[in-house]
């Protein structure tokens, strides 16, 4: 109760179309908790209530959404399914026994071809997002490398070893490290050039 206050007075502190962005996203994050026994794509759906945040900090900085926004919030969706995937293959075998669904099991011998999918789809929607917000070298520096570090986990990832899937998992703290360094230097340097001009 006293997180879900604190979430409440840090929501209602911002423009009122993020308060409501907000409020629309307790749709999603309340189904989430069903979708493994209802869809082999639960995995969409954490994507939906994790990448949320993108639609939220663009909102709360300009009031509105662009497409910008939008695709930096696909990014993000897609990079969940497939990290998410990833981690869902630890669980692959007692799933399937109690009848749980993920993409793990929907893709099973094809999930390296399936997680290079969706990273690939993360990285095009990434490198668009930073396009449209009118990022520079370094944002683009950034989103190399993540791609970089997403191919590398793509070409490591099998199933039928669940210590490996963690270990990759794992590893998109990294990714999202890398990726953040560069739109945080893209920032830096835009900032310093707007106050030597």
């Amino acid at each position: 109760m006293a997180q879900a206050l604190a979430g409440a007075a840090v929501l209602f502190s911002f423009n009122w179309f993020t308060v409501f962005l907000g409020i629309a996203s307790l749709g999603i994050v309340a189904i989430y908790p069903f979708m493994k026994r209802v869809t082999s794509w639960p995995q969409a759906v954490l994507g939906l209530a994790f990448a949320y945040g993108g639609l939220m900090g663009w909102a709360a900085a300009y009031g509105s959404l662009s497409w910008a926004a939008a695709a930096i919030y696909a990014a993000a969706i897609f990079w969940t399914i497939g990290y998410d995937t990833i981690y869902a293959l630890q669980d692959a075998r007692d799933d399937a026994i109690v009848g749980v669904r993920s993409t793990a099991r929907l893709f099973a011998g094809r999930v390296r071809q399936a997680v290079g999918l969706f990273y690939f789809a993360a990285v095009v929607c990434a490198l668009v997002a930073t396009r449209l917000a009118g990022g520079g070298v370094f944002a683009s520096a950034g989103v190399f490398c993540f791609a970089l570090h997403l191919a590398w986990q793509t070409r490591r990832v099998r199933a039928g070893d669940p210590a490996l899937a963690l270990r990759l998992f794992r590893a998109n703290r990294d990714a999202g490290l890398i990726l953040f360094a560069g739109l945080a230097l893209d920032a830096l340097a835009a900032f310093a050039g707007r106050g030597t001009g």
